[in-house]
């Protein structure tokens, strides 16, 4: 997966593009700087925008060429991420740590989905806050974006479950217009997550 994810951030920006997703963009611009995790970060849009609005950024991705990109545009944008080469099982989780956890188009097949959730809403700090955006199972059949495998697309109902040991503030599925770089391009049907930990 490193050489499929390593191909896809080749080309600087072309994938997703370099500005922030817009869901993620709106979300964080409401919470108080803090500490903010970002798991499959890719080429970094996200996590160079929260830096330069004062956030403390951990990120990880498998792609050593995604994160030489993330790392260029932090330099780009004279801000500091921390960013770890890692996949989701095997990135260090601090307990009770992270004020917020985005995961914007984290997706993972169904046999680890729900244990990486639930290790993440352990990393939370009381109060932390978790923000997600992922495509839903009907995005299988369009072209705008997401996995063509249907096990690493998400159901509503599996990630309400998924972080039912939070207190859920939204839960949504909508039809959304994606303009992110190359491969998020058109109408998309999206699942989207705010919780809170108790």
């Amino acid at each position: 997966m490193e050489n499929f994810w390593d191909l896809r951030y080749n080309d600087y920006g072309l994938a997703y593009g370099l500005q922030p997703n817009m869901f993620f963009h709106q979300q964080i611009d409401a919470f108080v700087p803090a500490k903010l995790l970002l798991p499959a970060e890719g080429e970094g849009r996200n996590a160079v925008y929260a830096a330069c609005k004062g956030w403390k950024v951990d990120a990880y991705d498998q792609s050593s060429v995604a994160k030489n990109n993330a790392m260029k545009l932090a330099f780009d944008n004279n801000v500091e991420i921390n960013y770890t080469i890692a996949d989701h099982l095997g990135f260090p989780l601090k307990e009770e740590y992270y004020d917020l956890i985005a995961l914007i188009y984290a997706h993972m097949p169904s046999e680890i989905r729900k244990a990486v959730h639930m290790k993440l809403c352990e990393s939370l700090a009381p109060k932390g806050i978790i923000i997600l955006e992922a495509f839903d199972k009907e995005q299988i059949s369009r072209t705008s974006g997401g996995p063509k495998t249907e096990d690493l697309l998400y159901s509503l109902d599996d990630l309400v479950d998924d972080f039912s040991t939070l207190k859920i503030i939204d839960a949504s599925k909508e039809e959304i217009f994606l303009e992110e770089g190359l491969l998020h391009k058109g109408w998309a049907i999206v699942n989207r997550i705010i919780a809170e930990k108790k």
